[in-house]
């Protein structure tokens, strides 16, 4: 059989190139220090667990770290065995490291780690595992705890905006926040899906609740559900928008407030808000907590732009507590029914 000289040197050329990139890429470390993901697999993202973050190394994080210990928070998610994969493991690696500490509840128990609960799953099933997990982490956690938030495994938190936001906040007060929703329920509702934090009394409360039986499982909704189960046991909801009246929990990601829209009418999220809805970059605050239906790559997207990404030459413009001495009212303007 007659060979082609040209096919050989050919094939060993692209062989031997191959090889090469190969070399030069895995023996520079600078090729792989910036790196936070990598993508690729069926779920779409895969976090690469050896590599650092890129952190501010001079930035002072003196504040936040204060209020960490003043302001004791216990995050759960809410999530399944199917997502473990595809979305919690993502919060794990991005935001849930800040709360004090964090439970990630399931139907089963599993290595992840997950709480398994008595519940199975579905949509139908979500008050249930809400009240679930609010019951263990009643008897298991009472004590580690000052304020708890519940999320989705689809929800980005800034842990640090919620922790200043509720420094001012007395969490043996009954009361709990969120993005507040304003049909069936007298008093509004939290939004589940911006997520909601219930202070320790409130927890207890709701607990009682259910011991008492003031509180019953009437409704597969669960955001509505929990509030009024809160409404029975005069829990009171709090006005978490910041001192010019923005929002700070959203159900949506940004792109659904930050774009103003021409005249139309109004999509159900803003038609349920319990204040008078903005669109528009004056939509959510600078010191924003949360956005709902954030999925793997925009999770990471988001832990960058909030502790990375730096204008030059800018000092931070905005100052909360001296806000509100500006221009715009700080009077809440709820929505008439």
């Amino acid at each position: 059989m007659r060979i082609n000289l040209s096919t050989v040197f050919f094939v060993s050329g692209l062989c031997i190139g191959f090889l090469s990139i190969l070399y030069i890429v895995y023996s520079d470390p600078s090729t792989v220090e910036p790196a936070v993901f990598l993508l690729g697999n069926s779920n779409g993202v895969q976090y690469d667990w050896g590599v650092p973050r890129h952190m501010h190394s001079d930035e002072n994080r003196g504040v936040a770290a204060n209020l960490s210990q003043k302001v004791r928070l216990l995050c759960w998610i809410m999530t399944g065995p199917k997502n473990l994969e595809s979305r919690t493991k993502h919060i794990r690696a991005t935001w849930a490291n800040r709360c004090n500490k964090i439970l990630y509840m399931s139907s089963v128990e599993t290595e992840f780690p997950t709480v398994g609960l008595n519940v199975t799953e579905g949509r139908d099933q979500l008050y249930w595992k809400t009240i679930r997990a609010f019951q263990y982490i009643y008897q298991h956690h009472r004590n580690d705890y000052d304020w708890v938030l519940k999320a989705d495994d689809d929800t980005f938190v800034v842990i640090e905006n919620l922790r200043y936001t509720l420094s001012k906040q007395d969490p043996e007060k009954p009361v709990y926040f969120g993005r507040r929703f304003r049909p069936f329920v007298h008093q509004g509702y939290m939004s589940g899906g911006a997520g909601y934090v219930l202070s320790k009394e409130a927890v207890r409360r709701f607990i009682e609740g259910f011991d008492m039986a003031k509180c019953t499982h009437f409704s597969i909704i669960e955001d509505m559900a929990l509030g009024k189960c809160m409404e029975t046991m005069g829990v009171e909801p709090g006005d978490s928008r910041d001192v010019k009246g923005r929002q700070t929990f959203h159900p949506y990601p940004p792109d659904k407030y930050l774009i103003k829209k021409p005249p139309r009418k109004r999509p159900w999220f803003l038609l349920y808000d319990y204040y008078k809805p903005r669109e528009g970059p004056e939509c959510c605050s600078d010191h924003t907590v949360s956005f709902h239906y954030i999925y793997n790559v925009q999770m990471y997207m988001l832990e960058y732009l909030t502790y990375n990404l730096r204008p030059y030459g800018y000092q931070y413009r905005y100052n909360p507590d001296s806000a509100g001495t500006e221009s715009e009212s700080n009077t809440p303007t709820p929505v008439s029914a």
